[in-house]
């Protein structure tokens, strides 16, 4: 494969996980707004799902419990998804150690290795944040043309 292409790749990688971004906030902020029997249905949901509600739960406002833990539920913790959980946390470990965020690093690593993860596997998914976001400081930074990109990356 050439370098062209490989990178065309990564690229194409990066530009659906920022769709999938802008989806997920374009979604959150347009969620209906929830009631106080949805909160407590909400913590007793996440008791038994947990087996526990998790301190900063609770602190987290009222009104948005119901509707994160709905999405985080039906996407993070579900295995009817189009990712397999062992991706899904690799993903997200990737993100969270470019934002960065030491809470969820910690989770995600968990969350990968008991999804069948091995270190290599979380190395990999890692490096390839770093690669990531190295990249699109050149290309940004540099303020390369994006149609000339798209074009000489094989695009349209």
């Amino acid at each position: 494969m050439s370098n062209y292409r490989i990178l065309s790749s990564v690229l194409s990688s990066i530009h659906h996980g920022c769709l999938l971004a802008a989806t997920g906030c374009a979604l959150a902020l347009v969620a209906a707004p929830a009631y106080a029997d949805d909160y407590d249905a909400t913590l007793k949901d996440i008791q038994s799902t947990m087996g526990g509600v998790p301190s900063f739960v609770k602190q987290f406002p009222k009104a948005g419990l119901p509707g994160a833990w709905a999405e985080v539920k039906a996407i993070e913790l579900s295995d009817k998804t189009a990712l397999p959980p062992k991706v899904k946390s690799l993903i997200s470990l990737a993100v969270a150690a470019q934002i960065p965020c030491n809470y969820c690093i910690w989770s995600d690593t968990q969350d990968a290795k008991r999804a069948g993860a091995t270190d290599e596997e979380i190395q990999e998914a890692v490096a390839m944040a770093a690669l990531t976001r190295h990249w699109s400081t050149i290309f940004n930074g540099m303020q390369v043309d994006f149609d000339t990109f798209k074009k000489e990356m094989g695009g349209q």
